[in-house]
């Protein structure tokens, strides 16, 4: 829905932050709520564990004005909490899913929470 953005350059970025140096983490966010299948949403997944990402933020998409694109659907909190264990389960390491998240939702304690089993000198 951003004006310019591309799907698949979205990834290659998350790509480099993984391949820059080791001990990068990477995070995203996603809206739902915009016409999105379940096993749309779900490839995402596939493919974000495919570059490596780290973190996920999922959250309902509002729209911002009349002039953005309408809401399609407002999913329930039971689908959000349902994409959660669906990316967890793909290998996505911290998950933060609901109606109100959105992409810095937390993040401090999805960093703790990737941090808790790292030896820090």
């Amino acid at each position: 829905m951003r004006p310019g953005a591309v799907y698949e350059r979205s990834f290659e970025l998350i790509k480099r932050i993984k391949t820059a140096a080791d001990g990068i983490y990477s995070k995203t966010g996603l809206m739902v709520g915009l016409g999105e299948s379940e096993e749309e949403v779900f490839a995402v997944f596939d493919d974000l564990v495919s570059v490596g990402c780290d973190m996920l933020t999922i959250g309902q998409y509002l729209q911002p004005s009349k002039n953005h694109h309408p809401v399609a659907e407002y999913v329930h909190p039971a689908q959000f909490e349902k994409y959660k264990e669906a990316a967890l389960e793909k290998g996505l390491k911290f998950v933060a899913s609901g109606p109100l998240v959105r992409s810095s939702y937390r993040a401090a304690r999805g960093f703790e929470e990737l941090n808790k089993n790292i030896d820090l000198p």
